[in-house]
């Protein structure tokens, strides 16, 4: 997909599993920050994830719905949250033709000379109507929480 949703466009609406055996549909979440990340349990990811979660009170005061999303697997989601105490919910996005490839944020990357598919940090600022009100790209973990949570209270 060359072209990527950006700011006043439909966030797509997709049901991803959660790591208790339950889905959340994109599509209901109302006022949300939705940020993707590459990899369970890796520095930038988990500064991340951490960020997100210390910071999950003043969204919810602020009416904003918080998910983390990365291709991991549920099992591996739950571990993830019971080793970091993390609070901020994740889901599983699906492998192939996911909510990451609709959103064009499945890339390829290169890492050491090897080109692989991966997760570009992307977070999205979700209006009530389900619109994408902001979108931060190539995501440097380094006080991003904090600028969201600044947009979202903003929103």
């Amino acid at each position: 997909m060359t072209d990527k949703p950006g700011e006043g466009d439909a966030f797509p609406a997709f049901t991803l599993e959660t790591p208790d055996g339950g889905s959340i549909d994109t599509g209901s979440l109302g006022k949300a920050v939705v940020f993707f990340y590459p990899k369970d349990d890796t520095p930038g990811c988990t500064t991340e994830n951490k960020d997100f979660s210390g910071l999950k009170d003043e969204f919810d005061a602020a009416g904003v719905t918080l998910l983390g999303i990365s291709k991991d697997p549920p099992k591996k989601h739950g571990k993830f949250i019971a080793k970091h105490d993390l609070v901020a919910p994740l889901a599983s996005d699906p492998e192939t033709n996911g909510l990451a490839d609709a959103l064009g944020i499945w890339v390829e990357k290169q890492m050491y000379g090897r080109t692989y598919m991966g997760m570009e940090r992307t977070t999205y600022l979700l209006a009530a109507d389900g619109t994408i009100a902001r979108v931060w790209r190539k995501v440097k973990v380094k006080g991003h929480a904090d600028e969201v949570l600044a947009a979202a209270k903003a929103l």
